[in-house]
């Protein structure tokens, strides 16, 4: 087995992919500061909705950067008594809430938007506004390229939402900036809304993309169809008619994948022969993923009760037996 040599030998794999995640959402803070002073800046210029719903959305862009902070330094955590299967699913929280924060963020466009239609005003200094609000958008798209490559991996939902959202805010900020130009240029005032409730539509489409993502997180979904594939191969890799395997189980909370499988061996074999083949299978499985926790339980494939269990979940006897 290849060595791998760490700058630092008394700091953990875990210690430095926490380091790594701190200093990546930083990153987006900084940048969520940065943006938001520079397109209040394009929209104090101009007076255009179009850029004032721009600049809402750096706000939100600000606040989920903070909220994933707090989650990347909890669910970084090792597992300790009370969770002790780690603390990832708060990846999901934070990806639910951003969602949230998104489509509280479309609505508020929204308002400001159709109240700017009803009452169109004529846009001022566009050009210099532009500029300004274009400068902000190639800032978020290098950070947002950057937290989305990180979050991949680092296997981070969190960094990889954030990342998605700048992404989103980027054509956003596309839309907008060819939008103001154009109302510039043809006088139609009333485009500068309608660009914005466009932008409002956009931002409820991402928003709850990824809240579904986290509700099925929070829910145990079953592992990506690539991922079942590989699990399947090492598992058929090893069946035979006297090798079987069922009541295969999995779900991932954040980076951590778990697989659970029954493993029927032959009756006659020992315990030590059906475990170390049991450890075998498992150590496996673990290959598969940058992290997993694999559990096994290990069945004679002569004994028909064997088979009980291939559903979800095995029915109970209790109630026939009295």
């Amino acid at each position: 087995m290849a060595s791998t040599v760490t700058p630092n030998p008394g700091q953990s794999h875990d210690d430095r992919r926490r380091k790594r995640l701190v200093r990546v959402i930083s990153l987006s803070i900084a940048a969520a500061v940065l943006t938001i002073a520079m397109k209040t800046v394009a929209w104090l210029l101009t007076d255009s909705v179009g850029l004032l719903s721009d600049a809402a959305e750096s706000v939100v862009n600000l606040v989920a950067a903070l909220v994933a902070l707090a989650v990347i330094l909890w669910s970084t955590r090792p597992p300790d008594e009370d969770h002790s299967y780690g603390h990832e699913k708060a990846d999901y929280l934070s990806a639910g809430f951003e969602g949230a924060l998104i489509v509280l963020a479309a609505v508020t466009i929204a308002y400001a938007a159709i109240g700017r239609l009803i009452d169109p005003v004529a846009l001022t200094d566009v050009w210099a506004g532009l500029a300004v609000s274009a400068a902000a958008s190639v800032v978020n798209l290098i950070v947002g390229r950057y937290l989305i490559s990180t979050g991949r991996e680092e296997t981070s939902l969190t960094l990889e939402a954030d990342g998605r959202h700048l992404m989103t805010d980027v054509w956003t900020s596309v839309g907008v900036i060819v939008g103001v130009a154009l109302v510039y240029l043809t006088g139609f005032e009333r485009l500068d809304p309608i660009i914005a409730l466009l932008v409002a539509a956009n931002i409820v489409r991402t928003g709850v993309s990824l809240m579904r993502g986290s509700m099925a997180g929070l829910m145990d979904k079953a592992l990506p169809v690539e991922e079942l594939k590989a699990v399947t191969r090492v598992l058929d890799g090893h069946a035979s008619e006297t090798i079987q395997f069922h009541a295969l189980r999995t779900r991932r909370a954040g980076r951590r994948a778990f697989v659970s499988v029954h493993v029927l061996v032959p009756g006659e074999w020992s315990v030590q022969r059906g475990h170390d083949f049991a450890e075998g299978i498992e150590e496996e499985l673990r290959q598969v993923f940058d992290q997993a926790t694999v559990f096994t339980h290990l069945e004679p494939v002569e004994d028909p009760r064997s088979f009980e269990d291939t559903d979800l979940d095995r029915i109970s006897r209790l109630g026939e037996n009295r």
